[in-house]
């Protein structure tokens, strides 16, 4: 378990599928997580455990998902992860998604990021952590950038969200950049 200012990272239990469920079938968290991408759209309970049977399973040396709890009450507001971890290079991807409305706007997404992004600089020691959005997402711009995260470069017209095109931003943190950045996670 990893605690930030405002919430927990805590490793992932079969119960969080409950969680997942209602986000996946949520239209407006699916269109600011995904940009409207269908694959993320409505889902079955069935189809949800089963990806949570092989989330659970995933080798941390590869990605792995945490669970973000709300410091504040304990309620499950949350999931990050990292995934296409490349321990040569030394570069993962990342990424955020904070499904409870109700706690949007409000931080919790950049202290989560923070936290998983000190987990893997600090106990992982990459170089290089990566994620994107699409450039109508203008929380998740800003939740990047309050975290330490510089924009490196666009596909311009990428992103096709409800009939109209956005550019893919791609964000990229450095090691050397992260001290600079945010104070170390508590633990």
């Amino acid at each position: 378990m990893i605690e930030g200012e405002l919430v927990r990272l805590r490793a992932l239990r079969a119960q969080d599928a409950e969680h997942h469920l209602k986000w996946r079938n949520d239209p407006e968290v699916a269109h600011w997580a995904t940009g409207g991408d269908p694959c993320f759209g409505p889902v079955t309970a069935e189809a949800v455990d089963l990806g949570f049977e092989t989330m659970l399973r995933l080798n941390p040396r590869e990605s792995a998902v945490f669970t973000v709890e709300d410091l504040a009450d304990g309620t499950v507001i949350g999931m990050v992860d990292y995934r296409d971890l490349d321990p040569v290079a030394g570069l993962a991807t990342v990424g955020v998604t904070i499904g409870e409305r109700d706690r949007w706007g409000r931080g919790h997404g950049s202290d989560a990021l923070r936290l998983l992004v000190g987990h893997l600089f600090g106990a992982l020691g990459l170089h290089r952590i990566e994620l994107d959005t699409w450039s109508g997402n203008e929380r998740a711009v800003r939740a990047f950038t309050r975290a330490g995260f510089r924009e490196e470069g666009r596909r311009r017209s990428a992103v096709l969200v409800a009939g109209k095109r956005y550019d893919s931003v791609l964000f990229g943190m450095l090691r050397t950049e992260w001290p600079g950045a945010w104070a170390p996670p508590r633990r």
